[in-house]
């Protein structure tokens, strides 16, 4: 593996489903058409007629039903784009071709999950409110029956909805169907969400760590709360003029005034998008012999934190500080851009700055030198798919030499008055050559509402040109560190001029809040304790009269009623400005997450991190607040269903008003408006985002679901990012709040749940328990944390991640070998050195068999001196899904911390079908002196295995420091 940030990545495959749209020639075809649909009426179609046949992806009826209709739409995405590029025809790198996901707010199947579950409640509101009104008991009783029974077929409830829902299951589903077996995961920025997939995608290439990537993202209106959400903050309008400025309203984010959503320049038309790219490095893709529809030469992100509200950025100097450092890193003189796509989002504020920022960095250049123009005149604003339609109009309109015509009203900002280097692109016109030779090329602009700013520098195809740009970016090349002779980090590395990419990573803070543990200190009480933290949830959380059915399968109910259940705080940390209200409009994970980043970076003082930095948070990226607020608006539209049912046909029409009256006041008032703040609580990377504008950090946010391997998933994304030098530091880590009725009931349909408490390794284990909980890490370059004082809890060494290819739900011992193998990889030292594996040790049988099965692999036979010590953080804590890594790895570095070789609990009979001789291998029920090997730090794995056959494994070692004077 080789990091070269000089490389250009080739766009070599393009998908576009957009309303009346299939296939990137109907999309060029779109865009330059002089006089097309109008924006409103286009994005008001949707994607509903979009016709796919699953059965040619190999997916069972049974499952089908389940699958989210995005789900759908991107598996046909991923097929076209890579027909495009010529596959199967064009065979591609199965082995390391990732797929990277972008989707914003819930899902369709999420909603209907939710909905069927919350509507067990309103059912028995309803039974309640018709004996008030006066109905017998068997007719209200038939009533409630009456109405369960119209839900169910409505909502078509089935085992695989949990697997279906969820958004890490398209990428997982998309490298099933291709056998992909590279990285797999799921993204979420807000409308910078497939920017930040297409950033990722390059860093995996440059990086050495893919040698193709899939990049698919999309957006539906899934339901009628998010257009409602983004109209509350006046972001949104009944037509879209990109470039309108006529507008009135603040940049302060709390929504503009209300009459300024008339006319044109008060914001955007929400629209409905997928496309995908395809990428390569630019030699990869030549040898190939692969179409380049563009290259990209540069894709840079940078954040404004700014507390309170989420807003997009008001700062000219920062976007222009933006594409200056782009343009740098690409080699590119900004005289030689001939065409610019931008944001021109239609709200006033935000065109004004961007316009200003773009005619200052374009200063002294031609008059009309350079030509605007933003595809949202054509298709609306298709938020989390924006970057993607974006990339691919540019990427289309350089492949055929033409710049498309841009669509605008006639009080559009004006900028074509005398002497400004910027032009309406207006009709289209044939796209010159770049002058003294220079190919042609293009940046693209994209933000987010959470404050992110992005910029990509595209250029045509031309070898020479990318050629002789090389010499000029090797000279821009941060500084790495260069592998040196010796054992031991400090030995290993130094400075020097030449996912060296394999530097380690330090740990230099972390935190977390699991179950009744609150920190990091009570964390490692409890597991050394030996006693786990599992018992029956709240009331509150589970009503058992509605919930709770033991031994049972069922749709609606769960078997069991045990968890690892924690209260989120209540109140925002000291010393943040955050208003009651607005903390507590926040969805639970939001809030545990800012209150365990206070611990992560209390008292340091001078030392909070500075630069240039990235939030990865793995979670769920469809938050419960989201998926909540849905189903309550649904329900609260069944009244006129519930008056109609024949059940209550006995009714009088005094006593059916009496009856909504009661209902109302059991389960709340019809919605009557949506405050600002309710968007900013329903955004999973909202959760990273209040990290960074809460604490004033130049960090990227994102959220990445990769199932139950999220949170090492987050920290691989991290960790690329520090090795690329595109972040000076990183918080990385997982969040998420398991214990909950939806998540019981669905996953007790499956039987993934254990009748009694988690048992890993255990001959009874049945399954697991579900948890809830945060852990996040605080990461920099091994060097700037030596150079800047930190105390290191301990070393990234490398990461490990695949994809089985093979099931969504049976754990396969190929793909987590391949995931074990590609992190030793990275590092000097082989399997027989590493004392600890942090297993992913769900409970399930077969899991821990296959598991177990993997590492024999990988870290059995020859060299081992004593056998490898295997634990899970689940037999405390339950299984915390998204948060699952970052528990196991705060298990693993407090372990190194206290030098302690950490017990497991509910471990009663080891499972006689584990083959641990064949590692050898144990698994201990107290805990015991972690001693270190003489001239060798004591060294770690954790894995993390995920539905959809994600798999990810980390190494980890010791700081050199605590070596000294240790046995």
């Amino acid at each position: 593996m080789r990091f070269d940030s000089a490389e250009p990545v080739a766009i070599v495959g393009i998908a576009a489903l957009y309303p009346g749209v299939q296939g990137p020639e109907e999309y060029w075809q779109l865009l330059n058409a002089e006089f097309p649909v109008s924006t409103t009426s286009r994005a008001t179609r949707g994607l509903d007629d979009v016709e796919v046949d699953v059965a040619r992806f190999g997916i069972p009826p049974a499952q089908a039903r389940s699958m989210a209709r995005m789900q759908i739409l991107m598996l046909e995405a991923a097929r076209q784009c890579l027909a495009d590029a010529g596959h199967p025809g064009r065979a591609l790198p199965v082995e390391r071709t990732d797929v990277i996901t972008g989707t914003c707010f819930g899902l369709d199947r999420q909603h209907a999950n939710a909905l069927r579950v919350e509507a067990s409640r309103y059912v028995r509101e309803v039974e309640r409110a018709a004996l008030s009104a006066g109905a017998d008991s068997d007719s209200a009783r038939q009533a409630a029956e009456e109405l369960r029974l119209l839900l169910a077929r409505r909502l078509h409830g089935s085992p695989h909805d949990r697997v279906g829902e969820m958004a890490s299951t398209i990428p997982a589903r998309i490298a099933t169907a291709f056998k992909f077996h590279g990285r797999t995961l799921a993204m979420e920025s807000a409308d910078a969400t497939s920017y930040v997939g297409v950033a990722q995608a390059v860093l995996n290439l440059r990086g050495g760590l893919s040698d193709a990537v899939l990049v698919v993202a999309g957006q539906r209106r899934e339901s009628p709360l998010f257009a409602r959400a983004l109209d509350a903050k006046g972001l949104t309008s009944s037509t879209s003029h990109p470039f309108a400025t006529n507008g009135t309203g603040s940049d302060s984010g709390s929504g503009l005034d209300p009459d300024s959503n008339s006319g044109s320049g008060s914001g955007f038309v929400l629209g409905e998008g997928v496309g995908a790219l395809l990428l390569k490095r630019l030699s990869t893709a030549v040898e190939d012999g692969d179409r380049i529809y563009a290259t990209i030469l540069d894709c840079s992100l940078r954040h404004d934190p700014r507390p309170g509200p989420f807003a997009a950025s008001p700062s000219v100097g920062l976007r222009h500080s933006t594409a200056v450092g782009s343009l740098r890193a690409a080699a590119v003189r900004r005289e030689t851009i001939q065409y610019v796509e931008c944001v021109g989002s239609g709200v006033a504020h935000e065109v004004r700055v961007e316009l200003e920022a773009l005619a200052a960095l374009h200063e002294g250049a031609t008059a009309g030198s350079v030509a605007v123009g933003s595809v949202k005149d054509r298709l609306g604003h298709t938020f989390a798919n924006a970057g993607i339609a974006a990339l691919s109009k540019v990427a289309l309109a350089l492949h055929h030499g033409t710049i498309p015509p841009q669509l605008e009203p006639a009080d559009a900002v004006e900028f074509t008055r005398s002497g400004t280097p910027l032009r309406h692109a207006g009709a289209g016109l044939p796209w010159p050559p770049g002058e003294d030779g220079h190919p042609r090329r293009a940046t693209v602009h994209g933000t987010s509402l959470t404050g992110t700013l992005c910029h990509l520098v595209l250029e045509e195809h031309d070898r020479k040109g990318s050629h002789d740009r090389r010499s000029e970016v090797e000279a821009m090349r941060p500084t790495q560190l260069t592998r040196l002779p010796g054992d031991g980090p400090t030995a290993r590395y130094a400075v020097g001029n030449t996912a060296s990419d394999a530097e380690p990573i330090a740990v230099v803070g972390l935190a977390g809040w699991f179950a009744d543990s609150p920190d990091a200190e009570s964390f490692w009480e409890a597991i050394r304790s030996g006693v786990s933290r599992i018992g029956p949830v709240p009331e509150s959380v589970l009503d058992r009269d509605l919930y709770h059915a033991p031994g049972a399968l069922s749709l609606t109910h769960s078997y069991t009623d045990q968890g690892g259940h924690t209260t989120p705080p209540t109140v925002p940390p000291s010393g943040l400005r955050i208003s009651p209200s607005r903390h507590a409009s926040m969805d639970g994970a939001q809030r545990l997450a800012l209150g365990v980043a206070a611990q992560l970076l209390a008292g340091r003082g001078a030392t909070v991190p500075h630069g240039r930095g990235l939030i990865a948070v793995g979670t769920n990226l469809g938050l419960s607040r989201e998926r909540r607020l849905n189903a309550e608006s649904s329900l609260q539209d069944l009244e006129d269903t519930v008056a109609r049912l024949d059940a209550l046909g006995g009714l009088s029409v005094l006593q059916r008003k009496s009856l909504l009256t009661s209902l109302r006041e059991h389960t709340g008032p019809p919605d009557e408006g949506v405050l600002p703040d309710l968007l900013d609580g329903c955004l999973a990377g909202g959760i990273a985002a209040l990290l960074a504008n809460e604490y004033g950090l130049d960090a990227v946010p994102l959220a990445v679901e990769a199932a139950c391997a999220s949170s090492l998933a987050a920290i691989d994304v991290a960790v690329g990012a520090l090795r690329a030098g595109t972040a000076d530091f990183a918080i990385a880590g997982g969040v998420e709040l398991a214990c909950n009725a939806r998540d019981m009931v669905l996953c007790s349909a499956l039987g993934l749940l254990s009748h009694s408490r988690n048992a890993p390794f255990d001959a009874g284990a049945d399954g697991f328990t579900p948890g809830d909980g945060c852990g996040l890490f605080l990461l920099k370059r091994y060097g700037d944390a030596l150079r800047d004082g930190d105390e290191i809890a301990g070393l990234v060494r490398g990461v490990g991640a695949s994809n089985d290819a093979k099931s969504l739900i049976a754990p396969d011992v190929a793909g987590q070998t391949r995931a074990m193998e590609r992190a030793f990889a990275q590092v000097d030292f082989d399997p027989s050195a590493v004392d600890y594996l942090e297993a992913h040790g769900t409970g399930t049988k077969v899991g821990d068999r296959v598991e177990i099965a993997a590492v024999a692999k990988v870290y059995g036979g020859a060299g081992r001196v004593r056998p490898l010590e295997i634990g899970s953080a689940k037999s405390f804590y339950g299984h915390t899904f998204a948060a699952a890594g970052s528990a196991g790895l705060l298990r693993t570095l407090l372990a190194m911390r206290a030098r302690t070789l950490p017990p497991n609990t509910h471990l009663h009979t080891l499972n006689p079908a584990l083959d641990l001789a064949s590692v050898p291998a144990a698994i201990s029920t107290g805990p015991s002196a972690w001693n270190r090997r003489p001239g060798r730090p004591r060294r770690a794995a954790v894995s993390s295995f995920g539905t959809g056959g994600i798999n990810y494994h980390v190494l980890v070692e010791e700081h050199a420091e605590h070596m000294d004077g240790s046995r």
